[in-house]
């Protein structure tokens, strides 16, 4: 009978927003020993929990942000681009739309790691619900401005007296000018706002949430933000002028959708803001001003992020380079399909929410994906650490002695021994969806109706559910290795090629190098086994900002994606544009399309750079664990 293996805390299925690291040496290996007692301190107090255990309501109350920042970020994606596309009064050409897109890096280059870093160096028990609340003003406020930006700009134009009358062109030239300045002005203060709030909702769950149920507390994050993009997409698709009250509002369906957006995110934000607090904590760099230690914190971040997160951002970049163009033009491509379908402009309105309805099944495929796919890099406990394993021996020990139970079940019922399987990596799901998301995309050239562009959308959700899970497990497994006090480290130190401040043997261990060769055979699987990553933890440099680190890879991708749009629609649609007598939106483009196949170009390259990705800690012990037990099967029953 397999004796039974406690459980282990399994982060492949949660979304890494940890808050704080230990502190890099840069005096070399000296310093790093005589400063392990004070980081091992500072981890205790950072690290551990003091929060009490979060019952199912707890976890849902301070999740449920989640949902209202996303359907605040449906609005960007899904909507925002109808107020100002080509053929609404305040509209852009596409040309000029791809570059109001600029306030996306901008925004994820700034908000994120200054927020996370200045809310890690606070010691207010306001420290994170008072960035929650500014940027939820700071959303609402946007919003309505998105929403009225015309009868904004018709009551400034009033006010200067221009022109003689409604009907005058040029009173029309200046309220259309400046609703357009209103729309991208709303449009900056969004983007910096979602961007600080989204930061802040991540950093309070590590605060408040218990080390033991961060796998609830991230499994409950993704299933709001994938409610927040079913219910934003579904709104989007509603006609909401025929609903009861919402009828009442006046306006657009995007002015609708905005109201609804505005009152479920102050609601949701309430909720966990009432209901969740942080805990002070005292100050860990008293000589320090808190703008010093805001810029020391993302600077020793940027030059010092590990080597193997540094290879996750790179993979982040080219993958977001395709992620981008679908996000920003899939409502879009509908469009264009269904004109090059139907022959004719359609109605803008009916296309938009066909798009919305395609986005809303991409939002359920990627809840049904998002709750099967994680289940193929299920950790196997019997690979997993014991915690009776007190030093590499012990470990030996106990499997030695499992597998020789193994073997003796197994021959009483004359079967042959079945080991544990390895379970997918995730770098390797993580490729098999980049490759897949390549694949739709290069499949647009025979999308030819909207029945197969809606199957094309909704696939893609398969893809998406890839990436808000395998990139975030793999950096939180690894930020969880750098943050690890020593004296944990030190009962594994078969862990510890990922976390060693030098290369060789820690000082004080009394096991060489070499001490288990004599007990087993080794085994390697892979060039990562035996060329194993150097990562040199630091405590000064807290985890929120790394991960704000990791989302400049994330965002800056739109820089390159608002140029070569501009390039692809000029060269695709701009003869189309140039008619100033085409009043087409749909009709004759073809541009969308082409955007969404230099983005799946960039995610091969994506997917190539992913097969650089080392496995994780975790993943490099069971496979070595596994390969101990393959050894001692071989051998002679005792």
């Amino acid at each position: 009978m397999i004796p039974p293996i406690d459980d282990h805390e399994d982060p492949t299925t949660q979304l890494a927003w940890p808050t704080r690291r230990g502190s890099t040496s840069a005096e070399g290996q000296q310093e790093a020993l005589d400063g392990e007692n004070n980081v091992e301190e500072v981890a205790k107090k950072v690290l551990t929990p003091t929060k009490r255990r979060l019952t199912t309501w707890d976890l849902i109350t301070l999740s449920v942000s989640m949902a209202g920042a996303q359907i605040a970020w449906t609005v960007e994606l899904g909507r925002l681009r109808h107020s100002v596309s080509s053929g609404s009064r305040t509209g852009l050409s596409e040309q000029l739309t791809s570059l109001v897109w600029l306030a996306g890096p901008i925004s994820g280059l700034i908000a994120q790691p200054v927020i996370g870093a200045i809310s890690d160096s606070s010691t207010s028990k306001y420290r994170r619900r008072y960035w929650i609340a500014v940027s939820t003003i700071a959303l609402v406020v946007s919003t309505l401005i998105l929403a009225y930006c015309q009868e904004l700009a018709d009551f400034i134009v009033d006010i200067f007296d221009v022109g003689v009358g409604d009907w005058d062109e040029k009173r029309k030239a200046w309220a259309k000018a400046t609703a357009i300045g209103f729309a991208i002005f709303a449009f900056y203060v969004l983007d910096f706002a979602l961007n600080a709030l989204q930061a802040s909702l991540r950093n309070l769950l590590l605060d408040v949430t218990p080390a033991s149920q961060l796998n609830s507390g991230n499994a409950w994050h993704g299933r709001m933000t994938h409610a927040g993009n079913i219910v934003g997409f579904g709104f989007g698709f509603l006609p909401l002028a025929r609903l009861p009250l919402i009828n009442l509002l006046g306006g657009t369906q995007f002015r609708k959708f905005c109201i609804i957006c505005i009152v479920i995110l102050v609601v949701t934000v309430w909720i966990t803001c009432y209901f969740h607090e942080e805990q002070e904590r005292p100050s860990l760099h008293q000589k320090k001003s808190k703008g010093s230690e805001v810029l020391d914190n993302i600077r020793s971040a940027i030059v010092n992020l590990p080597r193997p997160i540094r290879r996750v951002c790179y993979v982040q970049l080219f993958a977001f380079m395709g992620w981008f163009p679908f996000l920003f033009y899939a409502t879009t491509y509908m469009g264009q399909v269904m004109a090059q379908e139907m022959g004719e402009e359609p109605d803008p309105e009916y296309a938009t929410r066909t798009g919305e309805f395609a986005m809303l099944l991409y939002s359920i495929v990627a809840v049904i994906s998002g709750t099967i796919l994680p289940h193929l890099a299920n950790r196997d406990r019997r690979l997993m650490a014991h915690h009776g394993d007190d030093d590499a021996d012990a470990e030996l020990m106990r499997i030695r002695n499992t597998v020789r139970e193994w073997k003796a079940e197994a021959a009483r019922k004359g079967q042959p021994l079945r080991l544990p399987v390895m379970p997918f990596l995730l770098r390797n799901i993580w490729t098999g969806a980049l490759l897949l998301f390549t694949a739709l995309t290069m499949s647009t050239f025979w999308v030819t109706t909207v029945q197969q562009a809606t199957i094309f959308i909704a696939l893609i959700g398969i893809c998406w559910s890839v990436a808000m899970w395998a990139p975030f497990a793999i950096i939180m497994e690894l930020l969880k290795d750098l943050s690890a006090p020593p004296a944990a480290l030190a009962r594994h130190p078969h862990v510890r090629t990922l976390s060693a401040p030098v290369a060789g043997p820690r000082r004080g261990s009394d096991v060489r190098p070499d001490e288990r060769q004599p007990l087993i055979r080794r085994r390697s699987y892979d060039a990562f086994d035996a060329n194993a990553e150097e990562v040199t933890p630091a405590a000064r440099v807290a985890g929120g900002t790394i991960l704000g680190v990791h989302n400049l890879a994330i965002v800056a991708p739109q820089l390159i994606v608002a140029i070569a749009t501009s390039i692809i629609f000029k060269i695709v649609d701009g003869e189309a544009n140039a008619d100033p007598n085409n009043e087409n939106t749909y009709l004759g483009k073809n541009g969308v399309a082409w955007i969404l196949r230099f983005g799946g170009v960039c995610t091969f390259f994506g997917a190539l750079l992913c097969r650089r990705v080392a496995p994780t800690p975790t993943e490099r012990a069971m496979r070595r664990r596994l390969g101990e037990m393959m050894v001692l099967r071989e051998e002679s029953s005792p």
